[in-house]
């Protein structure tokens, strides 16, 4: 997969918060990951079919460092959806 795609999956299935590809590397990669529950901070939303092999492994941080990659967290611009009036339909 490609860091844009990469980053999309560390964030939506695993930290739960948005991660920002900032490496600017382009191209396909083929890596494999292990890592265990030990997620400071952070949800851990794996597919029940695809729980870790060790809660006790290192943590999802530890592992990307392995590959070379530095998961830092900031602050930065974000979409948010903000809903400041509601109203019950008409009957028409």
């Amino acid at each position: 997969m490609g860091m844009t795609e990469f980053c999309g999956t560390l964030g939506g299935l695993i930290l739960d918060s948005p991660v920002i590809d900032k490496t600017g590397v382009a191209g396909m990669f083929d890596f494999h990951l292990e890592f265990g529950y030990g997620i400071p901070n952070a949800k851990l939303r794996l597919p029940p079919a695809a729980p870790p092999d060790d809660p006790d492994g290192p943590t999802i941080f530890t592992a990307v460092e392995k590959l070379g990659l530095k998961l830092e967290r900031t602050k930065g611009p974000g979409e948010f959806l903000i809903i400041d009036h509601v109203e019950r339909p008409s009957e028409n």
